[in-house]
Parts: structure tokens; sequence; C-alpha cells
């Protein structure tokens, strides 16, 4: 299967089929809809999330059962799943129906103090780990081995580093990804929401006002919830960040390193001059600049 075009059109056939009571909302894509999803507005209150391909359909069920946990536990809003979409024969995925959570994602011109920020996002990620994770998902294949073993993408990584003429200190990165991979986890197994990134982050008022999309949600190593360090603060407020985290020198160096390799294939998987490898290009330099003034 491959990845499934998914329109106002159809969700509208879904909900009629499914649940008639909603079907005389207004059906609408919302402005930014991820790679692993497509959302749309169901009327003022609700959204329609479905996965684009098999590979993502197992975080509907995690959502379904997890987040009504997580609720109670979070200060910040989080997506609020009120009804499962089951496959048919023109959707062949499960699908949810969630709470519409209000606000902007979060970007530079929209959070009023990275300081504040940093502090809120803190806040929230420790809220999230002190969550019982006894009977939680292991972290693997399913969420894409977020907290999971960062050596899984050494090939993605060292293919990258290994290019010749890349526009940055390949020696210097290499040494990063090798700290990273040697400061194995060896902690309690704790919550994460695995795709903190400013997509699935809200804001409203300049601060943090909800987090959505935790299909990427699994039990395990912290460090990787902790790219925001690096793609999206600066000295200081990583500096806030990472001590509101209490996270010790192995945690930055994993963190580090998940947030290399993401930034490594964003900038070399993507068209060149392109938004989306500008950026890794970005967060690259930013890891290379931070780690040069540690290690000085």
């Amino acid at each position: 299967m491959g990845t499934i075009g998914i329109t106002s059109d159809l969700v509208q056939r879904l909900i009629a089929r499914q649940f008639p009571q909603w079907s005389r909302l207004e059906v609408r894509p919302v402005d930014e809809s991820g790679h692993d999803n497509r959302t749309f507005r169901l009327g003022p209150e609700l959204a329609v999330r479905l996965p684009s391909h098999e590979r993502y359909a197992s975080a509907v069920e995690k959502e379904q059962k997890w987040l009504p946990v997580f609720q109670p536990h979070l200060t910040l809003p989080i997506t609020v799943p009120v009804a499962k979409g089951e496959p048919d024969e023109e959707y062949p995925l499960p699908w949810s129906v969630n709470r519409w959570l209000a606000g902007e994602p979060v970007s530079r011109a929209a959070i009023r103090d990275k300081i504040e920020f940093a502090e809120d996002l803190a806040a929230f990620l420790l809220e999230l780990e002190a969550i019982d994770a006894t009977d939680g998902v292991p972290a693997g294949e399913q969420n894409f081995h977020r907290g999971g073993d960062l050596a899984v993408y050494e090939d993605d990584a060292r293919s990258v580093l290994a290019k010749p003429g890349a526009p940055f200190d390949a020696a210097l990165l290499t040494e990063v990804w090798e700290r990273a991979l040697a400061a194995p986890f060896s902690g309690q197994p704790v919550w994460l929401h695995g795709d903190v990134a400013v997509g699935n982050l809200l804001a409203s008022g300049g601060r943090l006002s909800g987090v959505i999309d935790f299909g990427t949600m699994g039990v395990g190593d912290r460090s990787s919830d902790l790219v925001m360090a690096w793609n999206f603060f600066d000295d200081p407020s990583r500096a806030v960040f990472l001590e509101r985290m209490a996270a010790d020198e192995g945690v930055i160096d994993r963190a580090r390193g998940w947030a290399l390799w993401k930034a490594l294939i964003t900038y070399e998987w993507h068209e060149k001059g392109s938004e989306l490898s500008e950026w890794g290009r970005r967060v690259i330099d930013e890891i290379a600049a931070e780690y040069r003034g540690r290690r000085s």
C-alpha cells in the first residue's frame, strides 16, 4: 500500500457513513497538515485525523488508549480523542475524531520570550515523564525508535557525513555522532512524546498553549524529546531548557545526536535550497557551534 490520497470529500463521506450525527458539519483541511497524517476541521470544535500510510496506522490505537490517560496529569491541553473511525472499502485504515485545539504552530514570531517558552516546554515534558509508564508502549519500530537506540540510524547519519564537499565540518559532526552513540541509555524509561517539534506545539498569547500529535509516543530514553534545544532555542534559552530538564551530560550527548540525525537527513533528502533543506543546514550549524563552545 502506498501513500493514500485523502481529500475533504473523502472525509465527508467517511463521517456520513460512520458518524451521521456530524454529517452536517463542514469539513475543510487545516492550513498546515503533517506528513504522517492528514488533518481536517470538522465544524468549529472537532478535527479528523487520518494516517497517510499504513506504517502510521498504529498511532491511532495508541492515541485512543493513552491520551485520555495522560490528560488529567498535564497542565497544558493536549489532543483528546472523541471517536474512532474504522477501516472500510474506501479508506483502509483506522482514523480519529479529536477535539480541536485552538492556537497557532509555534514559531519565533509566535513566542514572546524564548526563556519563558523553554520553561513552559520543560514543565510539560516533566509532567509527561512523571506519568506511570509501567504498562506503556516500549520505544521501537512502532514509533520509529524515538526513545530507543540511536544506533538504528547509524547508516543514515554516516552516509551524509561521508559525502564529499558537504558545507559543514564533517569531522566535528562525526565526533558529535560518536559521542552520542558512546553514551548509552541506562536510566528509568519514561513516557515521551516522540516528535517534539514546532508543528506539534501550539502557541497563544505568546506562550506555549497546547501539544498535539502523539503518534510517535513511547516509553524509553527521554533524550529524543529534547531536540528543541538545538532546532529552536538559542544559547541562553537552551541552557534554561536543559537545566529545567535536569539533563546530565549523557542525556545531552544523546539528545544532540538525535537532533543531528534529523538535521542531516532533512538537509540531504530534500532539494538543496528548499525550505526543509535549509532548515536542516541551520540546525547542523547550530549543533556544531554549540558543541564547539561546550568542548572548548
